[in-house]
């Protein structure tokens, strides 16, 4: 697998761990119990967003970068999007806590861990044991959408510049 490009079909076999947001998990400290999100299966049906950020809590990604995307829930629904998949190198128990910090309360933004960086280091999209900042906006299996961030900071990966190429 290489750098995804518009056009592409998004690859096969591609899973995160994920944990399910249910009336038993809410709250922040409950742990749940992590299981395989199939996002190739999953992309093949629905138009999504996935963002991908180098780690849970740190400042950038909590205070530049994913409050973009919880501000902008229904622009994106306007725009199609049926779910945005927020990954990291993070574990599953820590997205999912963050997920919680964040008071996501449904599964239109989902939390996932790209563990040992397996989908991010297979499209060369990594910040050395981290994923690398970027977004790309799948349509139903096609890659319609896909940047990742050159500099420090968020600009191409953001929820404004993935909206206007939706």
């Amino acid at each position: 697998m290489s750098v995804l490009e518009v056009g592409d079909n998004f690859p096969g076999n591609v899973s995160f761990g994920y944990i399910p947001l249910t009336p038993d998990s809410e709250e922040i400290t409950s742990c749940g119990i992590p299981t395989k999100f199939d996002a190739s299966e999953t992309f093949k049906n629905k138009k999504v967003v996935l963002v991908a950020v180098p780690g849970a809590f740190t400042p950038t990604c909590q205070a530049n970068h994913l409050p973009g995307f919880i501000q902008n829930i229904e622009a994106l629904k306007a725009k199609g999007v049926e779910q945005v998949v927020v990954i990291a190198s993070n574990d599953p128990f820590v997205m999912s806590a963050w997920g919680k910090a964040n008071y996501t309360k449904d599964d239109f933004i989902i939390f996932a861990s790209d563990s040992e960086l397996a989908f991010s280091k297979a499209i060369g999209w990594t910040m050395g044991d981290r994923t690398a900042r970027y977004a790309i906006a799948i349509d139903h299996g096609k890659v319609i959408y896909a940047a990742k961030e050159t500099e420090r900071g968020v600009d191409v990966s953001g929820a404004d510049a993935v909206l206007a190429k939706l």
